[in-house]
């Protein structure tokens, strides 16, 4: 993977026109095509729908959008990193679905001079890290104390429940209106916090969910429930917005839920520093997406 193709991409994400898009980066379009093809071959997977009139991102590409902008934001901040004195770099452990806040953080931090790099991996092995010093702080959901760890909370993550298109309601969803569906959801051993607030919530409305069969992936379980027999599933509101809508449709539960993300940082940490900066950036993504 070139960090031209991860560029060309973005720019054609943005502008959802190929000759548009080679306009800007002062090139061909033949060029641009070709990179992107290389591009998904090398991903296996289609990022972008042409084979309607206008050019439409798929929901691999939606996927691929964030994090490609992260790299191309991360580049940035290597840049500024490369001529500031003395270099600065920020270990960040990142989870799944933070979205357009990930990208602001990265932002933020890329225009006060604070290289970012980014590390994906399961909570454990973020906590694991940042204990070793191996991280400098890893973004967690829903988690509050760990040995030798102090959390920071940044913003509130709201959850919306996906359903299939042909059965879901015109807006809020009911708790009680799902009890006779079954719950596709992770294992709990995957991710405690999120198992245990929706069964938690089940439970206070009076129920308690049938637990369909687990897929290996968001996307399986979207396929399974927009295709398969009605049932349902939770998804983070920031991971949302990147998806289009189609066989599947987000709607908000009643009652809300939430669980709240997470700076995880070694104990006795002082707030100072690129620590600081960090902080920072996140109240900046946690106000331009409340």
């Amino acid at each position: 993977m070139e960090f031209r193709q991860i560029q060309y991409f973005v720019t054609v994400a943005e502008v959802l026109n190929f000759g548009r898009a080679a306009e800007q980066l002062g090139i061909g379009q033949p060029g641009v095509s070709q990179q992107i093809a290389r591009l998904e071959r090398e991903l296996g997977v289609q990022l972008f729908d042409r084979s309607a009139r206008a050019v439409r991102l798929t929901e691999a590409g939606q996927r691929f959008l964030p994090a490609a902008r992260a790299v191309l934001a991360s580049v940035e901040a290597a840049r500024a990193a490369a001529t500031a004195e003395p270099f600065r770099r920020l270990r960040l452990g990142t989870s799944t679905g933070l979205g357009e806040r990930l990208e602001t953080v990265v932002a933020e931090l890329s225009s006060k001079g604070v290289y970012v790099e980014l590390v994906s991996a399961s909570t454990r092995a973020r906590l694991d890290r940042v204990r070793a010093g191996q991280l400098d702080a890893a973004f967690v959901r829903g988690q509050d104390e760990a040995a030798g760890l102090e959390f920071v909370p940044v913003w509130d993550d709201d959850l919306l429940i996906a359903l299939p298109a042909t059965t879901a309601p015109p807006e809020e969803v009911r708790l009680t209106d799902l009890r006779e569906l079954p719950l596709r959801i992770t294992d709990r051993r995957t991710n405690p916090p999120l198992v245990d607030l929706v069964l938690s919530a089940c439970a206070t409305a009076g129920f308690e969910p049938v637990l369909g069969p687990r897929s290996n992936s968001l996307q399986d379980t979207h396929a399974a429930i927009g295709a398969g027999p009605p049932s349902w599933t939770v998804i983070y509101e920031s991971h949302a917005r990147l998806l289009r809508e189609g066989r599947v449709v987000f709607r908000r539960p009643s009652p809300r839920l939430t669980l709240t993300t997470s700076l995880a940082v070694p104990a006795g940490t002082t707030v100072g520093g690129d620590l600081a900066v960090l902080l920072e950036a996140c109240r900046t993504a946690s106000d331009q997406f409340e």
